[in-house]
Formats: C-alpha cells, structure tokens, sequence
C-alpha cells in the first residue's frame, strides 16, 4: 500500500511539477533559483500530507495553493531581500519568444508588492475567480479585488505605452 501511495506521488509530481515552475517563476519575477526552491518546498509538503489527498478533491489546486502561501511566506523572511551575484551568460538560448517583453513583464511584476504579484498570477496567469483567490490567500473577495486593481494599476503605469508597442507585435 505504502509503495503505491509514493507512486501517485511521484505521478502527480511528474505531471505538476512543469506548471507549478512556472506559476513560481512568475510570482518570483523570474528568478528561476528561487522558483525551483518553492517548487521543491511545496512538493515536500505535498508528500507530507499525501495520505490525506483523498479528502481534497484537487490535489493540483491545493499544490498551487501551497505554492503561493509558500511564496508569500518566503517573502516574510528577512533573507528574503537577499539577491545573489553572479556572471551573466553571453547568449541566452532562442526559445522563439519575444525576449525583450518578457522582461519588461517580469521587470513590471518585480515591482509589484508580494501579495499584489500572487494575485496578479492567480487571476490572470491561473485564471482562477475571486473567491478561489481569496481563499488560497486566506483573505476576503473585496481584498483580492482592491489589490487586483490597485496592481494592474501599477503594472500600467510602469509599462506605460510600451505594453502597446508590444502588442502591436
């Protein structure tokens, strides 16, 4: 029984682990270290509570759930302002992808509080309600909206006309 249970595990983080890296990398404005420690973190708690998972119904949307509270727990920390340096490589891979607005758009979510950046992610990049929201930040609906608002807000004006000329693309 004992095996089985670590093989819907290892099932469940095979298959979770690509989108939950990237919800990560999104919350952390692109630091893929730090992303890939919350990833870590969160399927750690993930297998300590797997036997229980029957119970939850959803065990991808506890995970993201995990992941952001994770996140904002990190951010509490004093370390957490702490960025390491490093050299950059030459020539980063061409992955197809428009480069310079994906980091106007990282470099306009690093700007956003903590709090601001996770719901920005859980309603438009999960595209999760305001009630789901809410209740994986463990705060009311008229919270998530007001700082919904207040962070498009602040992503509009650090963006300020170039979002345009990147839609245009």
């Amino acid at each position: 029984m004992r095996t089985s249970r670590a093989d819907e595990f290892l099932e469940f983080a095979s298959a979770r682990s690509g989108h939950l890296f990237r919800s990560a990398c999104l919350l952390t404005s692109g630091d893929t270290h730090l992303a890939e420690d919350l990833v870590q973190e969160t399927l750690g708690r993930m297998y300590a509570v797997w036997g229980r998972m029957a119970r939850v119904g959803n065990p991808a949307g506890y995970a993201q759930s995990v992941l952001v509270r994770t996140f904002l727990s990190h951010r509490r920390r004093r370390s957490a302002t702490e960025r390491p340096l490093g050299e950059l490589p030459d020539h980063a891979p061409d992955t197809g992808e428009d480069p310079a607005l994906r980091i106007a758009l990282l470099d306009a979510l690093a700007g956003l509080a903590p709090k601001d950046r996770a719901v920005v992610v859980l309603r438009y990049w999960e595209d999760r309600s305001i009630e789901e929201t809410a209740d994986v930040m463990n705060t009311s609906s008229a919270a998530v909206r007001t700082r919904s608002t207040r962070a498009l807000a602040a992503l509009r004006k650090r963006l300020g006309g170039s979002i345009n000329e990147f839609a245009a693309r």
